[in-house]
Parts: C-alpha cells; structure tokens; sequence
C-alpha cells in the first residue's frame, strides 16, 4: 500500500495541501488574537449581535455561507452560539446547517457540469489536478470537513468530478467533529 501511494504521488498531494493550508490557519489565529486584544472585544461585538439579530436570521445567513463557498467563517457563528441561551442547541444546529450546507454544495457542483464552458474547462485545462481529486477524493472532504478551509467548496468540487454522493455524505460528518473540536475551543475563550 505505501509503495502504491508513493507511486500514484498521493504523499506529495497530501504534503502540498497540508503546506498550502498550513500558513492560512496560523494567519487566521495570530490574527483573530490580535484583533480581539488591541482592535475591538469580539466578546462585546458577539453581545451585540445576540441582542440584536433573530436566531432564524444567523441560522439563515450561516446556512446561505456555508452553500456558497463558506464566505463566512464558521467559527463566527461558533462564538455567537456560546453568548446564546442554549449554546449545545444552536451549536448542534449551526454542525448540522453546515453540513447540510455542504451537501447542497455537492449538487450545486453537479449541475455546474450542465454548462458547457465549466464542463470543457474541467475537462481540458483542469484534466491533471481533476485525475488526483478523483482519486482521493475522501480525502479532499475530509480536509474539508475537519480543517478550516471552505467545506462547501470541497463539496462543490466532489460534485463536479462526480464524487459518489455517498462517500460525501460519510466524509462529511466529520464536519461535526469539527464543530464540537473547534467549540471547546472558542467557548473557553469566550465569556
């Protein structure tokens, strides 16, 4: 097994997403630190948004992110859920509105592929790149589920290489083990 995934370059595919990702998550956390120390209290600022906006309006503007290339970062939403009444309640909720965020994604890609320039795109400039993804494939969601990269553009992509749906929905629930890694995590940093 390892001389096959040596050969077949799934070692270097995985180095390289690891490296590729790596400096983006350090970034992300310096820079999160810093801004909550000498920019603007995030504990104040999630305070305000609790009072301010409905449960269902979040819910919905997190479940629209997280379909549409996760625009918004989860662990926003992570924060807010702690300053709630019910944080396990509307943490559960946020696991599952991103994972089911992620699947729509899935079919989002899948119909991408009815257009002709994404089709040819895919199939002429991305052939390379589209063969590995195709491989290792789980792995593509998994990182995309666990690690703080978009999990729907993970998704996305799953559903225009024709991914089979049921492995997405299997490697996908490790999104809920981010969500609860991630909320240990934030709650103690939260007030």
């Amino acid at each position: 097994m390892h001389i096959y995934y040596q050969r077949t370059g799934f070692y270097m595919f995985i180095w390289e997403s690891l490296k590729a990702a790596f400096l983006p998550i350090v970034i992300a956390v310096v820079g999160v630190f810093l801004f909550n120390r000498y920019v603007y209290n995030i504990n104040d600022g999630l305070q305000i948004v609790t009072e301010t906006f409905s449960r269902i309006g979040i819910l919905t503007t997190f479940f629209i992110s997280e379909t549409i290339l996760g625009l918004i970062p989860p662990e926003i939403f992570i924060a807010w859920s702690k300053k709630t009444a019910d944080p396990l309640l509307n943490l559960s909720l946020l696991a599952t509105l991103s994972y089911l965020g992620g699947l729509t994604a899935y079919f989002i890609g899948r119909s991408a592929l009815k257009i002709k320039s994404i089709k040819n795109y895919l199939e002429v400039k991305m052939a390379k790149n589209l063969k590995n993804t195709s491989k290792w494939g789980g792995i593509l969601i998994l990182v995309g589920a666990l690690l703080p990269l978009p999990f729907a553009i993970s998704c996305l992509t799953a559903g225009m290489i024709k991914y089979p749906f049921k492995k997405v929905v299997f490697f996908g629930l490790f999104r809920f083990l981010r969500f609860a890694i991630y909320a240990w995590a934030i709650f103690s940093m939260v007030n």
